[in-house]
């Protein structure tokens, strides 16, 4: 059970951590649905997103986006553990969105975001272990009207939850290099996209998502040691359809699998001290979205 993945999962967690992505325009709401059902390891994850944000134009040309993103987090293991208590419980994880986008000039754009998290089982007062805060400054330049439009994001995220806590890279870009086709490079997302009119689109994703919780009543197990944290990390491919209703109201559907999983407990120093879950699974996803 007690695999070590540190790397890639440090690589994981950080990426999952830019959940003001810049790569896209943040959306007004979206209510989404996440369910990973129950695989060969016992194991069941579902999760309830609820975003909204407010854009304000400051000048003439700059914006201040103030918002916040709620996600419920269900996680299911249908197996005896050391550790069955806190399987029982519900994971919450809330965010203030603060983003200041300059512009530049016509193409380049400047972004800071600051987003104070509580990532918590929420079973007590909210304490120290329960606060985190993540931080991404970059430059967005947005080229829609040329003949192949493109988007090229640059910038440094800092996530103050993931073992090693420095400042890392972020890189973005999209074109669409046909009338009905585009491709996305990037992280945490990148795929294809296919235009069959305004309307209806379908799209392939290559996607890291995940969530890390504190744990507010620590768990003991002589076998294991102090549980603290849970996280859990995934690597999966999608194919899904969006509907756009009306200009930036769209409907949306995914459905994939996972090409790599790990969901594991930590000790107060990040360590892993248990794995909960690193079989593979399939997941579904669908929701409703308000674009700026």
């Amino acid at each position: 059970m007690g695999i070590r993945i540190k790397g890639r999962e440090f690589i994981l967690g950080f990426l999952l951590s830019i959940n003001f992505c810049l790569a896209q325009t943040p959306d007004v709401f979206r209510l989404e649905y996440m369910l990973m059902p129950r695989n060969t390891a016992e194991a069941k994850l579902s999760r309830i997103k609820l975003v909204a944000n407010v854009p304000i134009k400051v000048g003439k040309n700059d914006n201040i986006i103030v918002g916040g993103e709620y996600n419920r987090i269900e996680y299911d293991l249908n197996r005896r553990t050391p550790y069955d208590d806190v399987i029982t419980e519900t994971f919450h994880v809330a965010d203030l969105n603060m983003a200041y986008i300059l512009q530049y000039n016509t193409d380049w754009r400047f972004v800071g975001v600051l987003t104070p998290r509580i990532s918590s089982t929420l079973t007590n007062d909210i304490g120290q272990g329960d606060v985190s805060v993540n931080m991404t400054i970059g430059a967005l330049r947005d080229r829609p009207k040329i003949e192949k439009p493109t988007r090229l994001v640059l910038g440094i995220a800092y996530n103050s939850t993931v073992a090693i806590r420095v400042p890392l890279p972020l890189v973005y870009f999209e074109k669409r290099f046909h009338p009905n086709w585009a491709y996305v490079v990037g992280a945490p997302k990148s795929g294809m996209k296919y235009f069959f009119n305004d309307n209806h689109m379908l799209q392939t994703e290559f996607i890291l998502d995940g969530y890390y919780v504190n744990l507010q009543n620590t768990v003991i197990s002589s076998d294991s040691g102090v549980a603290s944290s849970i996280s859990t990390s995934v690597a999966l491919f999608t194919l899904g359809y969006q509907y756009a209703v009306a200009k930036n109201i769209f409907f949306y559907g995914y459905a994939g699998h996972t090409l790599f999983q790990a969901g594991v407990l930590r000790d107060e120093d990040r360590n892993d001290i248990f794995t909960l879950n690193d079989q593979p699974s399939f997941y579904f996803r669908t929701g409703f979205r308000i674009g700026i």
